[in-house]
């Protein structure tokens, strides 16, 4: 994969020009799976699932080899006015701990086989307070999108993306209600736990940012104008995947917002991507209802890193498995098929 971009334009260009799965795999697989040792969709959403990876990845019995876990890191401004129950301290913490593999995707990575990558992306220098200025310039928005779109291993056969950042889940409030409509009481959730007074000053500071950057229309720029450098990232390396063919489990809210931006510049631009799971954080579900994505799980998750995510490799990884291991039924000498 050589092509690369330097501007937002050139990034634009590219989400114009997307690649579309393979339908001659996608034929394939579904002929296959009509001859499998089972009754017909007697496997449900699981057998959608690996035909769905067999088009992506122009297989019709693929394989799932090198999944990739992808956690961006990254500090907010807004983080400052308390919409938070940590501190920014802890997004260097955080980072610190998935280096050293203590953290809960470390283990979720480890269970199904994952590379996981931590990127922190200048946590020493905050995002701007997007209730005062926009929170990434143009030049720092295209720099988080190249930071994602590098980090993705081409040889990867399945990428997760998570993130680490104190105060994200205000601004993937503040995107998403710019992005779809609505107010701060409609987006913001608990977060890291905030409740009582403290959730509705946070419903407040999402109310001034969409106040500030009304103006604004442009779903990159909105990306801009609210996110962090790791919602950025996490867009970039979704698009990277995209043109490398390589499917994609996204994460849960702040994941979704993060990316949202793409599906609404150009509709279809998330179809290589699934959802991992259905978090608790309480906007979730219309986000995912909007970007049009059914949750493979529905846990009661919310803690971030693409723990949901990574948690669903293993349904993936089951499904891929069970379409290109099973017996058809004349292999199997079985009558039926």
């Amino acid at each position: 994969m050589t092509q690369k971009f330097q501007t937002l334009a050139d990034f634009r260009a590219l989400l114009r020009d997307l690649p579309a799965p393979d339908s001659a795999a996608i034929d394939g697989a579904v002929a296959r799976n009509a001859q499998l040792t089972k009754p017909p969709g007697a496997l449900g959403r699981i057998e959608d699932l690996a035909i769905w990876y067999a088009g992506w990845r122009g297989d019709p019995r693929p394989s799932v080899t090198a999944s990739q876990v992808i956690v961006f890191a990254g500090n907010h401004g807004v983080a400052a006015r308390g919409v938070s129950a940590f501190p920014p301290e802890v997004t260097a913490q955080m980072v610190e701990n998935f280096r050293n593999g203590g953290a809960a995707v470390n283990q979720l990575a480890k269970v199904f086989h994952a590379r996981i990558d931590v990127h922190a992306l200048s946590l020493d220098t905050p995002t701007g307070d997007f209730t005062e200025i926009r929170a990434m310039d143009d030049a720092a928005l295209v720099a988080a999108l190249r930071a994602g779109w590098e980090a993705v291993d081409p040889a990867t056969d399945l990428l997760v993306v998570g993130e680490m950042g104190i105060g994200n889940t205000t601004a993937a409030a503040v995107l998403a209600a710019a992005l779809f409509g609505g107010t701060g009481a409609d987006w913001t959730g608990r977060g890291t736990g905030v409740t009582g007074p403290a959730l509705t000053a946070k419903q407040a500071v999402v109310d001034a940012g969409l106040a500030r950057h009304a103006g604004e229309t442009d779903p990159l720029a909105r990306l801009g104008c609210f996110g962090g450098r790791e919602m950025a990232a996490m867009a970039g390396a979704v698009i990277r995947a995209r043109l490398l063919r390589i499917p994609v489990i996204l994460d849960g809210f702040i994941c979704c917002a993060a990316v949202a931006p793409l599906s609404v510049a150009q509709p279809g631009a998330l179809d290589h991507c699934v959802a991992g799971h259905l978090s608790s954080e309480c906007a979730h579900d219309r986000l995912l209802t909007h970007l049009g994505k059914a949750p493979l799980l529905s846990l009661g998750l919310r803690l971030g890193e693409g723990s949901g995510a990574a948690l669903a490799i293993g349904l993936l990884q089951s499904a891929v498995a069970c379409h290109s291991g099973m017996a058809t039924f004349a292999e199997a000498g079985v009558a039926g098929g």
